[in-house]
């Protein structure tokens, strides 16, 4: 009897897991996938409609509904958890014209916020709009990964300690020394 009901709560989470992710779920599909009829599948899809129906978060009320163009089940709302089309390709733009990071750094940064903030069925159009930008990106001429150093920066000042930076400038053979207290 146990096992049923590890099999159940597995197909359950999974079936979730899907549908957050932005994923189009069918029943017939489901119901192979697990080895159970479609009556078990719908009532698997019924629970996470209720389960969502009375635990909305920060406001967002999201449901389960069956859509009849692709004759499958899907999250509706699941588009105010993500990011718009237009705010991801405005962060995008920002980020690489910031010039901040190197080309490595600026294409993992890219390819998370693509595949975390956007809705599968939109990161084609949004991979497409920064693709050009992204090849043509010019990092500047140090070559330095910049991520961790920016990190640690932030954790000096969080913790209110002294920074010491070496420098040097362009016209002068000498480094110049620098202490912060943040």
């Amino acid at each position: 009897m146990e096992e049923v009901k590890s099999g159940k709560i597995e197909r359950v989470l999974d079936i979730y897991s899907k549908l957050m992710a932005g994923s189009t779920v069918y029943k017939e599909q489901l119901a192979t996938e697990f080895g159970v009829n479609e009556k078990s599948i719908q009532r698997d899809i019924d629970d996470i409609r209720d389960y969502l129906e009375t635990h909305d978060q920060n406001g967002l009320l999201n449901s389960v509904i069956y859509d009849y163009s692709t004759r499958g089940y899907r999250l509706e709302q699941i588009y105010g958890i993500k990011l718009t089309n237009p705010e991801i390709l405005a962060i995008c733009k920002i980020l690489l014209d910031s010039r901040a990071f190197t080309k490595d750094e600026m294409a993992d940064i890219l390819g998370r916020l693509i595949d975390n903030c956007v809705p599968r069925d939109n990161r084609k159009v949004v991979e497409n709009l920064i693709r050009n930008e992204e090849f043509h990106y010019m990092e500047l001429n140090h070559h330095t990964p910049f991520m961790d150093k920016m990190w640690q920066i932030g954790v000096a000042i969080s913790k209110r300690s002294y920074i010491e930076i070496t420098y040097k400038k362009l016209k002068e053979k000498e480094p110049v020394n620098m202490y912060n207290i943040f």
